[in-house]
């Protein structure tokens, strides 16, 4: 296959595969950034502190983060046909995508916000902030850097998983690779696949680690 002919593939390729890493990345935000502060809220020791809530949220989390992509992407398919109406194309992988992403995103945002010292937000209950108040405030702000490199792992594991998406028909890289690179054994097609899956994910982490170093130089700035 000539450049020509792969230039075409591989572009529609790359702007399917930042298109479902770039929605599911949003929608692991959405739903994983709430979990994972309310896993550390409801926690002994939590500001809501709800062991039950805190159980049963846990174990959410845990069966989310068990199951192998794959098997999490077949499982899906009735779900993924009811919501957006199909299951194939990068619309339909944003889906699982997005189901397999939450419960990950939530973990390393529990860690993230189990970093922040302890004695600032009992200081800014003691001065009258509620607890909302005192997370959209004081949690977050100070678990921020934390949160954007937790947020660039999630991406990068995107990335991983929509070329797995491929594999039943989601579109993006992985597909172009299964379609022309093993089952036409064009061995140089596959080879710039991988090259151009090395460069997104390095892009993801230079960018993501230089937002992080900016947010903790602001962070030292001011205090």
């Amino acid at each position: 296959m000539t450049w020509e002919q792969m230039h075409p593939l591989l572009w529609q390729g790359t702007i399917d595969t930042l298109y479902m890493v770039g929605w599911s990345s949003l929608f692991a935000v959405i739903g994983g950034l709430p979990l994972g502060v309310l896993l550390v809220l409801t926690d002994n020791g939590g500001l809501l502190r709800n062991v039950p809530v805190n159980r049963v949220l846990g174990f959410v989390v845990n069966v989310g983060r068990s199951l192998p992509f794959i098997i999490l992407l077949v499982a899906l398919i009735p779900f993924t046909r009811f919501v957006v109406g199909t299951a194939i194309g990068p619309t339909a992988a944003v889906v699982p995508l997005a189901v397999g992403a939450i419960p990950f995103f939530a973990r390393l945002v529990e860690t993230a916000v189990r970093e922040v010292d302890h004695g600032l937000l009992e200081a800014a209950l003691s001065m009258g902030g509620g607890v909302w108040a005192v997370v959209r405030k004081v949690l977050l702000p100070q678990a921020l850097p934390s949160l954007v490199a937790g947020l660039t792992t999630t991406v990068i594991a995107l990335i991983g998983y929509s070329a797995m998406a491929g594999a039943v028909g989601g579109g993006g890289l992985g597909t172009i690779a299964l379609n022309y690179g093993y089952r036409r054994s064009e061995t140089d097609f596959m080879l710039v696949i991988i090259l151009a899956l090395i460069v997104i994910v390095t892009v993801a982490q230079l960018v993501g680690d230089g937002v992080v170093r900016l947010l903790a130089r602001r962070e030292r700035a001011g205090t």
